[in-house]
């Protein structure tokens, strides 16, 4: 009861507060973020821009996000970062507290977004085209060449959000790609963004969050004939962190 009261009274904040300055931040730290592309580069655009636009949108939810593991981080260490996806607000936590140089792999519909598929590919990060497997692998190899002096790459191999929270299969594109260029995985599990924003809903609702970095993990032994057992093993890692972090929702 106690829920669905605090619910309601949070309606008018959503749609009067949130949503403008959602979109007025969002369009604030685009341009803000082309003009130091052009001036200083990504990498730069990335650590103000990019986190800055993220970490307000969390503050004006409001989400908490608790951050486990970050010493799990080497610095000018490069890596493939896989993230389960439950949320939206997957994408506020990583752009915003993952604190690395980081990339996106990111689907090609997001391109036509006026102003935020030119940023987009000006910051480097990576368009694909899901539906075409061949496609998709080429960008990726292609995207391996900034792989380096701690740049990385974050791909959440869901593919989708998960509806109901439970992780869905892994798709083979991150695991290949960290094979083929020698580079760690690093799996991150975030946790209980399902309750901030469900999938497919509007229900927005403020919370607090938690996202655990694990330590990295090696492809060293495992080649495409035991791609399956690297893929279960990431895997296994991120649904063990969901489920030590998760809260229960009264």
């Amino acid at each position: 009861m106690k829920g669905k009261v605090l619910y309601i009274i949070y309606q008018p904040y959503k749609w009067l507060i949130f949503a403008p300055l959602f979109v007025i931040s969002t369009v604030f730290f685009i341009t803000l973020g082309i003009f130091i592309i052009l001036l200083s580069g990504p990498d730069v655009a990335n650590r103000i821009a990019g986190a800055g636009w993220a970490r307000f949108n969390c503050f004006i939810t409001p989400m908490r996000v608790n951050v486990v593991g970050r010493g799990n981080i080497v610095k000018k260490q490069s890596y493939v970062v896989v993230a389960n996806h439950q949320s939206s607000f997957d994408i506020f936590v990583l752009w915003g507290f993952l604190g690395i140089d980081a990339r996106w792999v990111i689907k090609k519909e997001l391109r036509k977004i006026p102003l935020f598929g030119f940023a987009g590919k000006l910051g480097g990060n990576i368009y694909i085209d899901r539906s075409d497997k061949k496609g998709a692998y080429e960008n990726l190899k292609e995207a391996g060449k900034i792989l380096v002096n701690g740049v990385s790459i974050v791909m959440l191999p869901e593919g989708t959000r998960s509806r109901n929270g439970n992780l869905r299969e892994f798709k083979k594109g991150a695991f290949i790609m960290s094979l083929d260029l020698g580079i760690p995985i690093l799996p991150v599990s975030i946790v209980d963004t399902k309750h901030i924003l469900p999938p497919g809903t509007l229900n927005l609702f403020p919370g607090r969050t938690t996202m655990v970095i694990h330590e990295p993990v090696s492809g060293e032994g495992y080649n495409e004939e035991n791609l399956d057992g690297f893929i279960l093993k990431v895997r296994t890692v991120i649904q063990e962190g969901i489920q030590c972090y998760a809260q229960p929702q009264t």
